[in-house]
């Protein structure tokens, strides 16, 4: 592992249909709509500059169109990683989050849904496998907000609330094995913190 620092910019995919109903997503596999495409192309825009050199992302749709609008504005490559795939909601996939907490008080209370374990457990190897490929250079990794809220609760559990919006980016250093929050919930448009 290499001594100097390293950023990581850990980005929600763009906003879907079901998004804007309020429906778990999960393995479901909506592409984006019209905002989605919009705040993927603002995001790029609040990306550039930053010497992001690999875009990586989750297999499904809306996440690898995303990745696809912000390498192609940043003049870089992007690549699949499957672990970067979203949490698993079982049988309610598809059905409104609200209702869903209302019925077992929390998501992860619903049985049939992948534990926060799990998801940190295929989910670090698999980020420790891209930043040691390009050791030293800032990457991205477009996903979702089910891996984006407990990776950035690991790293500082004393952040809160986070947002995770649609088209949202999060900005990590690592230096060593150590890592540091610098922005979350950062869209175009938000004040930096």
């Amino acid at each position: 592992m290499t001594d100097q620092p390293q950023h990581l910019f850990l980005v929600r995919h763009g906003q879907t249909a079901l998004n804007a109903e309020g429906r778990l997503r999960g393995l479901a596999n909506p592409p984006l709509d019209e905002v989605g495409r919009a705040e993927a192309e603002e995001t790029a825009v609040a990306l550039t500059g930053r010497g992001i050199d690999i875009v990586y992302c989750s297999p499904l749709e809306r996440a690898f169109r995303t990745a696809q609008i912000i390498a192609h504005h940043l003049d870089c490559d992007f690549d699949v990683v499957p672990e970067f795939n979203d949490r698993d909601y079982g049988p309610w996939t598809g059905q409104v989050k609200a209702e869903v907490e209302a019925q077992f008080g929390s998501i992860d209370d619903a049985p049939g849904v992948e534990p926060i374990d799990h998801i940190l457990k295929r989910v670090w190897p698999a980020l420790d496998e891209v930043m040691r490929a390009h050791a030293g250079v800032p990457i991205a990794v477009v996903t979702h907000d089910a891996l984006i809220r407990p990776i950035l609760k690991t790293i500082d559990p004393r952040i809160g609330p986070i947002e995770a919006r649609t088209g949202s980016w999060n900005e990590l250093v690592r230096h060593g094995s150590s890592w540091t929050v610098l922005k979350y919930d950062q869209n175009p448009e938000a004040v930096s913190r």
